[in-house]
């Protein structure tokens, strides 16, 4: 703790070493703004020259996402530019994540927030970060801030890939009232409001939907929604009090093994255990403010969250327990993950705005502080979700603080320096049903981040970005001496791990109506080692180092007619040599998207959107490699008078037989080798289906 304060002192004193300066002159005149004549280019995307610190870095507004059909709330953050969005089990369980070469699993290495709330989980039941997002409702939200590398010192853990930063309206212009029906059982009712309510305005929403799927044993996924929030003030003086609830239970399709498809024994929408599946709940309450001073701005978010989740799951089937073998044993491989969690968190920083001769200052500190109470967080043995055997269950006590600061000096009329230092501290306490893995841990790091913007010239700004980030684990991880299964000696995993990240970047609107960027990207991530929840212990892992390019273009043809187009390619290798391979699974090297929308021609609006996922290795020597899979989704929409429109959205329109997720690893069927067969196991893409939806304002 003593090294965590000393690093604390060093952070404040490097942003207050220049503050005084900015301070002093605070109010002699306002900061000096580099202004550029207005250049119209009404996108879906709010990048224009002069706006952001690097060229990967964006804000989406609500008309695409409006625009666009989503198969499942979390696709909400494929706007995000190269970021992809699957899933390999049930409509209610986390989706899987894809980005610059990451296989972010439930969401490791990606942060999401939702105004200022968390919603990666660490040392969750399923998986560390698991980010679920099926209690969003994508109408409700007014813009997506995101960001990609370690570079910005106000995003902390998770974030070494990306963070994406999730804002709900205060209010709507006119009541929505939605009704949907589509083929696989989907149905879904939604009604958005906001009133008048003393000095402020009272926005409410409640949903509800459910859906089978196209899977032979249905999802019967279904989950209701609300969201209560009261606001006042605007622009730079707002402040908000939201209050959300959410429920869900479905039934799940799990992957499935490619021989037994190929044998005929099951078909490519069967299932092998056909009682997993899951039911969860969330509720929060947050306060978020926002004070305009003379010299900056203030903002204060707080928040307090609860959730459960109960996880039936089996991808290995009959190989740990054969019941075929061993009659007296369990009957089959199925486990319950499961945990019930408290999250209370606050996040408050203060902005300076200042002048120093002919330069202009802004200095900001923050404080973030999250504490999590997980009582309990378990692993069980389970047949036909009755629980059998508990494998381990903890009660886990996780407590984070982050300390950051950053200045941002206009050096020049050209040259613009963000500099940042970000000091982070964990403590973890983990009480175990297994004795040897109880105890106490604690780590700190410390990271810095800097950004150098050139220009604009002809409309064109270039960007160097270079820092550090890092990467938590699990909490019982780090107190683990022995595994959860067999009690084998283990080491404990370190608490954080660093990573190092750079980019050179450049932004133009040379061409009127287009904004286009391009950025050269890389990240390496040290040795480290996973706590892996549905073995309930850890798994060595290598040093890695990823390496990429993205080009990204918002096209503005007619005032009724957007282009987007973007294009990412990536390069992921472990760095030490091992007979294993140097290739790192999961890797996805080349993403393309494609959107063209349509609005506002006379009564028609729509949007066509094109997703690529390029092949990847699936072991470490690449021996092994899943498939490209490209989709395309549609909606065509009418507006039958100024109250009432129509909207028909085709997903997978060319109905393409692939997977949405695949995986190489060893399962055992009924009547197969004890060893099991290592295999092909694939979730495959949901076929061509269609929604219709009524909308109706008031």
């Amino acid at each position: 703790m003593h090294g965590f304060c000393r690093h604390s002192i060093v952070l404040i004193a490097h942003v207050l070493l220049c503050a005084p300066a900015g301070m002093g002159w605070a109010h002699d005149a306002p900061p000096a703004t580099h202004h550029l004549d207005p250049i119209v280019v009404e996108a879906h995307y709010d990048n224009a020259v002069g706006t952001t610190d690097a060229a990967s870095q964006g804000r989406i507004n609500a008309r695409l996402i409006e625009s666009r059909p989503t198969l499942r709330p979390a696709e909400v953050l494929e706007f995000v530019p190269g970021v992809i969005v699957t899933q390999h089990s049930g409509g209610g369980k986390a989706n899987q994540y894809f980005l610059r070469g990451f296989n972010l699993d439930h969401g490791t290495d990606f942060a999401t927030f939702v105004d200022g709330m968390p919603a990666n989980m660490p040392t969750h039941a399923h998986g560390h970060g698991y980010t679920d997002l099926n209690w969003l409702i994508p109408e409700l939200i007014d813009r997506i801030d995101y960001r990609k590398g370690p570079y910005c010192a106000e995003e902390g853990d998770f974030s070494s890939a990306g963070a994406a930063r999730l804002s709900i309206r205060n209010t709507v212009e006119r009541g929505i009232a939605e009704a949907g029906i589509g083929e696989d059982g989907y149905r879904r009712g939604l009604l958005i409001d906001s009133r008048a309510l003393g000095d402020g305005t009272l926005l409410y929403a409640l949903e509800a939907s459910r859906s089978d799927g196209p899977w032979v044993n249905p999802d019967d996924f279904r989950r209701v929604n609300g969201v209560l929030r009261y606001s006042f003030g605007r622009d730079a003086d707002r402040t908000s009090i939201t209050a959300m609830a959410y429920a869900a239970r479905w039934d799940s399709t799990d992957q499935i093994p490619l021989r037994a498809v190929q044998s005929g024994l099951i078909g490519r929408f069967d299932t092998i255990d056909p009682s997993s599946g899951g039911r969860t709940q969330r509720h929060s309450l947050s306060f978020d403010t926002q004070r305009l001073r003379d010299d900056g701005v203030f903002r204060l978010n707080a928040f307090a969250i609860q959730s459960e989740l109960d996880l039936w799951s089996n991808f290995t089937y009959l190989l740990e327990n054969p019941v075929d073998l061993n009659p007296a044993g369990i009957d089959g491989d199925q486990f319950r993950q499961s945990e019930k969690r408290r999250t209370f968190g606050l996040a408050t920083s203060r902005s300076w705005d200042g002048r120093l001769g002919d330069r202009s200052l802004t200095h900001t500190l923050g404080v973030q502080l999250r504490h999590d109470r997980i009582d309990p967080v378990g692993l069980y043995s389970t047949v036909q979700r009755a629980t059998v055997a508990t494998v381990q269950q903890s009660r886990v006590r996780q407590t984070s603080v982050g300390l950051y600061g950053e200045s941002t000096i206009q050096w020049l009329p050209w040259l613009r320096s963000v500099a940042g230092l970000r000091a982070d501290h964990f403590d973890f306490d983990v009480e175990s049903s297994i004795a040897q893995n109880s105890g106490r841990a604690r780590d700190h790091i410390v990271t810095p981040r800097l950004s150098l913007v050139f220009g604009p010239w002809h409309r064109t700004e270039y960007f160097v970005n270079a820092g550090h980030g890092f990467h938590s684990n699990d909490g019982r991880g780090t107190t683990a001496r022995v595994t959860a299964k067999g009690g084998l000696p283990v080491s404990p995993v370190d608490a954080l791990v660093r990573t190092r990240g750079g980019e050179l970047g450049v932004r133009t609107e040379i061409v009127p109506g287009l904004q286009s960027s391009l950025a050269i990207w890389m990240l390496t991530l040290d040795s480290e080692l996973l706590f892996v929840g549905d073995a309930g212990e850890t798994e060595p892992n290598r040093a890695s180092r990823r390496s990429g390019i993205e080009w990204n273009n918002r096209w503005t043809v007619r005032p009724w007619l957007l282009f987007d187009l973007d294009v990412a390619a990536s390069r992921a290798r472990f760095t030490d040599h091992d007979a294993a391979g140097r290739h790192v699974p999961g890797a996805v090297d080349t993403v393309v998207a494609f959107g063209a929308s349509v609005r506002d021609r006379g009564p028609w609006f729509g949007h066509l959107q094109v997703r690529h996922i390029g092949p990847r290795p699936l072991v470490e020597d690449n021996a092994q490699r899943s498939a490209s899979t490209t989709l395309a989704s549609l909606r065509v929409g009418y507006r039958l008078n100024r109250d009432v429109r129509l909207a028909l959205d085709v997903f997978n329109l060319f109905d393409r037989k692939a997977s949405d997720i695949d995986y190489f690893y060893a399962s055992r069927l009924r009547g197969e080798a004890p060893g099991g067969v290592e295999d092909r196991h694939f979730h495959p893409v949901e076929p061509r289906s269609a929604r219709l939806t009524l909308t109706t304002n008031f």
